[in-house]
């Protein structure tokens, strides 16, 4: 689940928009592990937030024009609400439900520099959120809080499989999405960049769906509930439709074993 930049506004995206999009991945996820389970159990799930889970308020110039509600609508009622309710539905169809978080570029509070690495609103709807889930036992957050840095990436571990977890902003690039720069840096971080190790690495940032493998290692590159940025028509030339991963983990060999770009268009 990544950039759904509750608050922003598009000719066709809002913050309703947004609510109603994030509870139809809800109510699909439960459909396809209905069908996984005629073959194998689905008992649990879980959830990488990676990041851009609000869109700000001045992360750069003239975004004011372009938002619906105030940093703390959006942090405060908007999204930890949602993401309650998209928590609850999950627990309602599976026995645990575990999300693993990371920051996104949009959760950074003013321009760059402004504040500290660690004010970081994506990591303060986290805190959030486990505060509204404190008396559900069958749900656990975990995220990294380093002290003065930002919570940029973990790894996650599912038994046997190990996904790198980034917002995606690490990746530099232009006119579209960085295909040099996504590979010389995940297969710098695989050769001891970071000191874990790990199988796979989850992204957002660029609101594209894609998997890209890196010989060994497969890149899943997350898409976004928005839907038409003029931003991107003008700057990019690309559009995406509103879409989010559902992978299918089996712990004990170790891999994805099946994955749906889930679309997330009207019924």
């Amino acid at each position: 689940l990544s950039d759904l930049q509750t608050g922003k506004r598009t000719p066709d995206y809002n913050s309703a928009v947004c609510r109603d999009r994030v509870m139809r991945y809800a109510r699909k996820i439960v459909a396809l592990s209905s069908v996984q389970r005629l073959h194998h159990p689905v008992r649990h799930c879980v959830v990488p937030m990676l990041g851009d889970m609000i869109e700000g308020v001045d992360i750069f110039p003239g975004q004011q024009w372009l938002i619906d509600s105030t940093l703390y609508a959006q942090l405060f009622e908007t999204t930890p609400s949602l993401l309650a309710e998209f928590m609850r539905h999950l627990l309602a169809n599976f026995d645990t439900v575990t999300v693993y978080a990371v920051d996104g570029n949009h959760g950074r509070i003013g321009r760059k520099g402004q504040f500290g690495p660690t004010d970081n609103a994506d990591r303060m709807l986290y805190r959030i959120l486990a505060l509204l889930m404190r008396d559900e036992p069958r749900f656990q957050l975990h995220m990294t809080d380093p002290v003065g840095e930002r919570n940029w990436y973990q790894v996650m571990h599912l038994g046997e499989y190990s996904a790198m977890l980034i917002h995606g902003d690490q990746i530099r690039g232009h006119s579209g999405f960085p295909w040099y720069g996504l590979s010389k840096k995940v297969n710098g971080w695989g050769s001891g960049g970071i000191p874990e190790r790990f199988n796979d690495v989850f992204m957002g940032h660029y609101h594209q769906l894609g998997r890209i493998p890196l010989n060994q290692r497969s890149v899943w590159a997350n898409g976004s509930t928005e839907s038409t940025n003029t931003f991107a028509a003008e700057t990019l030339a690309a559009q995406s439709e509103p879409c989010q991963w559902l992978l299918y983990v089996d712990p004990e060999a170790g891999r994805v074993t099946a994955s749906y770009g889930v679309d997330l268009r009207e019924d």
